[in-house]
């Protein structure tokens, strides 16, 4: 049995395939423990669903319909609502606020299929916020944002974090997971587990990465496929 709590890691990092998103989808109640049990603040992960707001790396569903970014952020609010109630004054509130934090309140009127994908990114971690949920699980949450996005996105995250909510993020991106107070490192099976400056040595980081990891003068780089992951487009 493991107790998921705010002190817990805030980071999963490691590459494609090393099991980061299929624990951060059993932390968010949609795959099965393959053993034990597994308890949020002191509950069962069903129990807590509606205090959790999960953002997925995929977006198939919203994508293929004709919808726009104003109705993909208010889905955020459905489980608060419930998903047959009209929309409240408090929704409409919340829903601006959260474009607004985002960045993207011009872009409410716009079909979301016809943006781009840095601003697709920013539209579904405004219904992240939009949740107002207790724990945030984001699945590379700055995959496609540029320097801008993950500028308005960190501010989001930390404001979030200073109202008292727990954020867990899986991530290949070293730098973004050093700036979380807590980080475990999987590479198919946890490598290290503990405080950010502790964990992110070159030694652990190449056992991670192994071939994925570069020097670039003092700094270690992560690639993927042999190349540097920084395909960012937020226009």
């Amino acid at each position: 049995m493991r107790s998921l709590r705010g002190a817990d890691p805030s980071a999963l990092v490691g590459p494609n395939g090393s099991g980061k998103s299929t624990l951060l989808r059993t932390f968010a109640g949609l795959l099965s423990p393959l053993g034990g049990g597994l308890q949020i603040v002191g509950t069962s992960v069903q129990q807590a669903s509606r205090h959790i707001a999960y953002l997925n790396q995929f977006h198939s569903t919203a994508l293929s319909l004709p919808l726009r970014v104003n109705d993909v952020v208010h889905m955020g609010r459905l489980d608060q609502r419930g998903r047959f109630q009209r929309r409240t004054a408090v929704d409409l509130d919340i829903v601006a606020e959260s474009l607004h934090r985002m960045g993207i309140s011009d872009l409410a009127d716009r079909a979301i299929r016809d943006l781009s994908g840095g601003q697709r990114q920013r539209v579904f971690l405004a219904q992240i916020l939009a949740r107002r949920a207790d724990l945030l699980l984001l699945d590379e949450p700055t995959s496609g944002l540029d320097a801008v996005g993950r500028s308005v996105y960190l501010e989001a995250i930390e404001s979030e974090r200073s109202r008292g909510a727990a954020v867990i993020t899986a991530t290949h991106d070293v730098g973004e997971a050093a700036r979380c107070d807590r980080v475990m490192l999987l590479a198919g099976r946890l490598i290290a587990d503990g405080p950010a400056d502790v964990v992110l040595t070159p030694d652990n980081l190449l056992s991670t990465f192994g071939m994925g990891l570069s020097r670039s003068g003092d700094h270690l780089v992560v690639t993927e496929h042999g190349h540097h992951d920084h395909d960012h487009h937020d226009h």
